[in-house]
Formats: structure tokens, sequence, C-alpha cells
């Protein structure tokens, strides 16, 4: 069976020079997440070539339509630390995840999340133009479970939605506080 390549580029982006427009979780949207085993991971470098197109998540990610110099982008700066330096920087590195899914095909995320590996069973979430890659448990990857795992879907939807909803309040966050508690959200809902 010949795998199709989709290529999620949820980039890691500077959220201080990005013309991005930050896009809300509406009512209705469509969300899907599909599980699959992590082939390979590797270190990237993207360019501006590479980005043009690409749908943009990740923590920075949720905050690329900010272009404004608030206090929130600053407090945000600090609080993505290294990541977000380096973003500002110019220095535009993430990883690329290519993911085997369950139905056969192929999968290819860019992100910020350096903490999977290879081997990995990953949850592939998009909601709208947004994507978010997750460590899940090994079962979600065992083809005995698909009906089980079909049973949780509405379950597994919501905790989709309510991570992009947790990076939607990272891009709107305007205090150092507002900051924090939004990636701490963004931690606890995306990067199990």
């Amino acid at each position: 069976m010949k795998a199709i390549e989709t290529i999620l580029l949820a980039a890691v982006t500077s959220a201080l020079v990005s013309a991005c427009d930050h896009i809300p979780t509406r009512v209705g949207q469509s969300t899907t997440v599909q599980f699959g085993v992590v082939q390979r991971a590797e270190q990237v470098t993207l360019d501006s070539n590479a980005m043009q197109g690409a749908l943009v998540g990740g923590m920075l990610g949720a905050v690329a339509g900010r272009g404004d110099s608030t206090i929130g982008n600053a407090a945000l700066g600090a609080k993505v630390g290294t990541i977000g330096a380096a973003a500002a920087e110019g220095n535009r590195s993430g990883m690329a995840y290519t993911v085997a899914m369950a139905d056969g095909s192929s999968t290819r995320i860019v992100t910020d999340q350096r903490e999977i590996k290879q081997g990995d069973c990953v949850a592939i979430e998009r909601t709208g133009n947004a994507a978010n890659i997750r460590r899940a448990a090994s079962s979600y990857c065992d083809p005995a479970n698909a009906r089980a795992v079909e049973a949780v879907t509405p379950t597994i939807r919501t905790a989709a939605v309510e991570c992009q909803r947790a990076k939607e309040e990272l891009a709107g966050a305007t205090t150092e506080a507002e900051v924090d508690l939004a990636a701490r959200k963004i931690s606890l809902l995306c990067d199990a």
C-alpha cells in the first residue's frame, strides 16, 4: 500500500516578527485526531521558504499572529526561554517527525516539541489550520485496540480542542501572569 505523505509544518516561528493571522477555535470547527508511531525524528532548520504556506503550531506557533510589541511579547519571550530567544534572533530550528499513521499513510510534522522519540506512539491533532503532536500511550497505536480507540474518539477530540484553546489564550495574553497561566495549560493539555 502506497503511503501518502502529508506535510504539516507546525514550525517554530518568531512570535515577534510573524505576520500570520490568529485563527480562533470556532464552534463546529472540525477537529481530527489520528494516532501513529514515530518512524523518524530529526532536528531541522527552517528558512523563510520553508515557512511559506505552513500550518503553525506548537507553543510558539500559537502566538505567531502577535505582531505588536505588547508586554505579552516580552513576557512570552521570557516564558519560553531559549527557544523563544533563538526564534527572535532568527534561529528557526525545530524537530521534524515522520509518523506512520494507523491508516497506512505517513505524516510529517515540524514542531518545537523535542521530547518525542523514534518509536513513540503519538497523537496528531488538527483543529482548523492548527496542528499539534503529543506523545500517547502505546495502546492507542495497537491495532487490537482500534474499536476501543474509535469509541473514545469524542473524548479525545474534546481534549484536542482544549489544547488549541490554551494556545489561543497564550496568543491573546497581554500580561506575564496570563502568559504563565496559558503556558502551564499548554504543558498540561498539549504535551502529554
